[in-house]
């Protein structure tokens, strides 16, 4: 069986007009992309147009790949860049985020400090939580917005988000930080206001 071709392979090929190597590069990636570019956008409808942009946008400008990055960092970077583009244009979009997935230490566990708290409750300020979540992420700059939802939320490593987004890992880390800052103080007020909380699960929101 031979051995599977690697990116830098296939981009030869393809400049030599082999358009099925294309379709087997993107093939690669595409799942990736759309899952990047709907974290960004927010929006299924959003997140395949901004695929198609990138795939026009790597098949014309791939003649002019270096190599100097993995094809992959380029690749989400082209669709980082697309989708930021696209959320430019649609300044109404909005974010719907996992609570579960953004701040781990904001759950329902908070909720169950407090004897008196009843199903009802907890289910009732889970709600609360996580609309108040998505404003404030909603409300994040522009430029640390993206760097939250892939480290937080997608999980990346602060090198893999600095290779994607073409930052210092000192950058990502700063920008991190103050993302989390800032959701720490619109969510402070908040939390102060049920009994048992207090400040100690935002404080550990601010930790790299």
């Amino acid at each position: 069986m031979p051995a599977e071709k690697t990116d830098f392979q296939l981009i030869e090929e393809f400049r030599l007009g082999q358009l099925s190597s294309f379709e087997e590069l993107i093939g690669r990636y595409s799942e990736k992309a759309f899952n990047l570019a709907i974290r960004i956008t927010r929006n299924q409808e959003d997140a395949e147009e901004v695929l198609q942009d990138v795939f026009v946008t790597v098949f014309r400008k791939s003649a002019g790949f270096e190599g100097k990055s993995s094809f992959s960092s380029w690749l989400y970077r082209v669709t980082m860049n697309a989708a930021l583009m696209k959320l430019r244009r649609n300044k109404h979009t909005t974010a719907t985020i996992n609570i579960d997935d953004v701040l781990p230490q904001i759950n329902l566990k908070l909720v169950e400090r407090s004897s008196e708290a009843v199903d009802l409750d907890k289910i009732a300020l889970r709600a609360q939580v996580v609309t108040v979540l998505e404003q404030a992420i909603n409300k994040l700059p522009e430029d640390y917005r993206p760097v939250f939802l892939l480290r937080d939320v997608d999980g990346l490593t602060s090198r893999e988000v600095s290779k994607m987004l073409g930052l210092s890992v000192p950058a990502v880390k700063s920008r991190l930080h103050r993302s989390r800052l800032m959701l720490r103080r619109k969510l402070a007020r908040f939390f102060r206001e049920y009994k048992g909380i207090g400040d100690e699960p935002l404080k550990r929101a601010g930790n790299y």
